[in-house]
């Protein structure tokens, strides 16, 4: 054991995580110059297309120190984006160390903070690193001082390197062996294991990523499964090199994984512990947080008759991802889907675009919303999070939505920027303190609904990456909402119909109407795209038909010949009009979710 290491790669979106692993498995030989690529971690096609680690990944790296000792480096790669921060938590609970990653040209930044509170949480050793110093802008010596300043950790202990390079990835490597501590546990005592993923493979069933923290597991041995009492025989172990590759055993101190031929998906739970049936451990694990959902959104297969692959594809992916949540729902537009919980926008793109390709389901989604409390005349509570179940308004008393309390940390310069978009967004009892000189901590109470629609985009962009956001629920509080039905040639589409303020009722109902015009083909008729609230039209928009020139074998002669062609052509115009049916394209219904910036 005292020849382990398990860490993890922590840092900010784009500040070298995958590519440092890459260098660090080149350089400890694990593949060939020939087999390389780039991102060799980022198994899914969609993390390789936007350049970003969805899922963290797990590989096991031997190297050779300059002492002669052979190590086993298990590295743990990990997303950065705000929308996977509970993928990094859980890749934490099983390292003992953690490389902090610090972009030479942008500094400290967002996310930088709060994986290194994750880190800290968990009781972590960690490395800080300088990565990209072969940048023309880099600067770091000025980025150095800010990590001890802004961050707290010893200067002396700062790595720099180039991942793109390779400069100074062995002095990384041999950081890891000399200042990480090694895993501490007996290879004899009782079976303590604890899942941190999972993911399904279509002939061995649920394949168990899970660190070992007491005792050993191996093929033959039947476990059990904590949370639900299940058991299963143990069919192979192993550790994840760039493939899977067996091994007799897994020992207290490793991280690997566990087939055991487990087909109930919902069995296997992320955060749950794995003991030996026959010799149990005397407590569970202490698992990980209960995920906080934000946006809820209904995901509807484009052909009715997938919905049976949806619902398998959604319970598969769950496993992969326990971020997820969902729940049965229907729509007379849309036919039978499902209900389900994100933890942001991106997480909700990401869900979307997974289930299309690897599943090969098509999809469409309706807009996000959050949980309302409406109080009926009866003084009887109803919680809603689908406009398709808000109440008739002459039986409700009030309405409540949820509040947060947004904490914001940005550089100073931008305090006037954050603070005028959280005006817009209905935010009060705004108050800020300096953590440090230079750079502001924020908070202010605003409606969770209006956080959802695009607000982590635009604080982004307004503090050019530098603004980190956290909320943390607050409670309900009254409020005026309507229900914004959205109508496309004189129907309501169920599927777009949202929950919104009234303040906010009409600037939302021309957004809609505008980007269903942009994406709605033209007809051979007039189609009208309307938003209502209730029987009030607030906003509306034309697409224009399609002219067919029914003159133009008329040359010269009789007016009236001309005349009675235009009359035939509107009155099948008319006729077609009344019992033309509009087809809304899928792409119309993700158009009305993103913003104008």
């Amino acid at each position: 054991m005292n020849n382990i290491r398990n860490f993890s790669i922590i840092a900010h979106i784009d500040h070298g995580k995958s590519t440092l692993a890459d260098r660090m498995i080149q350089l400890c030989g694990m593949v060939s110059d020939r087999e390389f690529k780039n991102q060799l971690l980022d198994s899914m096609d969609i993390e390789r297309e936007r350049g970003i680690t969805i899922k963290s990944q797990t590989i096991c790296l031997p190297y050779k120190a300059r002492d002669g000792k052979q190590y086993l480096l298990n590295l743990v790669d990990t997303p950065g984006h705000v929308d996977f921060s509970y993928e990094v938590s859980r890749a934490l609970s099983s390292c003992e160390g953690a490389l902090l990653l610090v972009d030479a040209a942008q500094g400290v930044e967002a996310q930088t903070l709060a994986n290194l509170y994750l880190a800290m949480e968990n009781d972590l050793e960690i490395i800080p690193i300088l990565n990209k110093i072969d940048l023309p802008a880099a600067d770091p010596d000025s980025v150095a001082f800010q990590i001890e300043e802004d961050l707290g950790l010893n200067g002396e202990n700062i790595i720099r390197c180039s991942a793109k390079t390779g400069e100074g990835v062995d002095e990384i490597l041999e950081a890891i062996v000399n200042h990480l501590p090694p895993p501490v546990g007996d290879s004899k005592a009782p079976l303590e294991a604890l899942i941190f993923d999972a993911s399904y493979d279509a002939f061995r069933g649920t394949i168990i990523s899970c660190r070992i923290f007491q005792g050993t597991v191996k093929a033959g041995d039947i476990i059990t499964f904590m949370s639900i009492g299940a058991s299963y025989k143990v069919e192979e172990v192993g550790h994840f090199d760039l493939n899977r590759t067996p091994r007799k055993s897994l020992q207290a101190g490793e991280i690997g994984y566990i087939i055991a031929g487990v087909k109930t998906v919902s069995d296997t739970r992320p955060g749950d512990t794995i003991t030996l049936k026959d010799r149990p451990c005397a407590a569970a694990l202490p698992g990980f947080q209960e995920i906080k959902q934000v946006v809820f959104s209904s995901l509807y297969p484009i052909s009715t008759d997938e919905y049976e692959n949806l619902a398998t594809a959604i319970e598969k992916l769950k496993l992969n991802d326990a971020a997820l949540t969902y729940q049965k729902d229907s729509s007379s537009a849309l036919g039978f889907g499902f209900r389900c919980g994100f933890l942001g926008l991106l997480h909700l793109e990401v869900v979307q675009e997974r289930l299309e390709r690897e599943f090969d389901i098509p999809l469409i989604l309706t807009v996000p919303s959050v949980n309302y409390h409406f109080y009926l005349n009866d003084d009887s509570l109803l919680e809603v999070d689908n406009p398709a179940y808000f109440p008739d308004p002459t039986l409700l008393k009030g309405t409540e939505e949820p509040f947060i309390k947004a904490s914001i940390l940005i550089p100073e310069r931008y305090m006037g920027a954050v603070m005028n978009l959280c005006m817009e967004r209905r935010g009060e009892n705004t108050n800020y303190h300096y953590p440090t000189p230079g750079r502001i901590e924020f908070t202010c109470e605003i409606p969770l609904a209006e956080i959802i629609y695009d607000f982590y985009d635009k604080l982004k962009s307004i503090t050019q990456g530098y603004g980190s956001f956290d909320y943390e629920l607050l409670d309900y509080r009254p409020s005026d909402l309507v229900k914004l039905d959205i109508m496309v040639n004189g129907e309501r589409v169920d599927a777009l119909a949202q929950l919104v303020h009234r303040s906010k009722a009409r600037e939302r109902g021309l957004h809609a109407c505008d980007k269903l015009k942009e994406e709605i083909p033209r007809q051979m008729f007039k189609i009208a795209i309307q938003a209502a609230i209730g029987g009030n039209i607030i906003a509306r928009t034309t697409i224009s038909a399609l002219r067919k020139d029914v003159t133009a074998k008329c040359y010269g002669g009789d007016i009236t010949r001309k005349r009675k062609l235009l009359e035939k052509q509107k009155a099948g115009k008319k006729r077609m009009k009344t019992v033309g049916n509009v087809d809304i394209p899928q792409n119309a219904f993700l158009a009305v979710l993103k913003s104008d910036q």
